[in-house]
């Protein structure tokens, strides 16, 4: 029976049968693919595909989410390739698209994350697994919401990255996740991924947490030393960027640990 989709850009998609062999560019989604029972069908992932960790050897690495090896892509003989429009570049894709149809995704809030898993169970005909991965992100958010009614609310700033020193700012699921925290981001205002002067983080908001994430920069006790000579009263706070970057089936797990977190500060 033939499938007629849109992905999160608009693109029309039509498969005459639902897609047998999938290549995945995107981590958190190959996680998601995993985790809807389709490992049989996925063929090729990135070197970043780390969950499930079995994949790295029974697999076919296809390179890295912004440069990819289109001949071993194209050996595969893919049905479907799933990409994602912040993690691989547009001119990926639009290579991509004369081996096989390139599903791209668009997620920054928590109802685009519930669309795509929808979306993934309509295209590989797993529609019951995926709404188990509905109903348990949407119990797990609002048990969260209740969990996180009158605590307190704090201005962050959440680094992604060093020389030069990025956070994330509006318009990203970082910041999404940052909100559900009662965290008020102090670059919200800014672009997705600004770059910041450390020296002046006491005029552009002041934070009183400054959170360090563990990728795609792994920080060290000692960029803390250094952030913390520029925020003073700041508390400085190393975070699993999984659970805050990392959308799909992850974002279950990530309510338990921003439990942990809150308990924390």
């Amino acid at each position: 029976m033939e499938i007629q989709l849109r992905d999160q850009l608009g693109n029309r998609h039509s498969f005459p049968q639902s897609p047998k062999r999938i290549v995945s560019l995107v981590p958190s989604q190959t996680e998601l693919l995993y985790d809807l029972g389709l490992e049989e069908k996925i063929v090729g992932i990135t070197k970043f595909c780390v969950h499930p960790l079995h994949f790295k050897a029974t697999k076919k690495i296809v390179g890295g989410t912004k440069k990819v090896n289109v001949d071993k892509i194209a050996e595969l003989k893919p049905d479907i390739i799933i990409a994602n429009k912040e993690e691989n570049t547009q001119e990926i894709v639009e290579s991509l698209w004369e081996i096989a149809a390139v599903w791209v995704t668009d997620i920054v809030t928590i109802d685009d994350n519930l669309k795509m898993i929808q979306d993934f169970g309509h295209l590989f005909n797993c529609r019951t697994e995926a709404q188990k991965w509905i109903d348990k992100t949407n119990f797990g958010l609002y048990d969260f919401k209740a969990f996180m009614k009158d605590r307190p609310s704090f201005r962050v700033a959440y680094f992604i990255w060093k020389n030069p020193h990025m956070v994330a700012g509006g318009g990203t699921f970082i910041n999404e996740m940052l909100q559900l925290n009662n965290f008020v981001n102090i670059y919200a205002e800014r672009e997705r991924y600004p770059e910041i002067i450390i020296q002046k983080m006491r005029i552009q908001g002041d934070p009183e947490i400054v959170l360090l994430s563990s990728e795609p920069y792994p920080f060290k006790d000692e960029d803390a030393f250094e952030l913390g000579r520029f925020t003073h009263h700041a508390k400085t706070i190393f975070v699993d960027g999984e659970m805050f970057s990392w959308y799909g089936s992850r974002l279950v797990k990530a309510f338990a640990y921003f439990k942990q977190l809150q308990e924390r500060l």
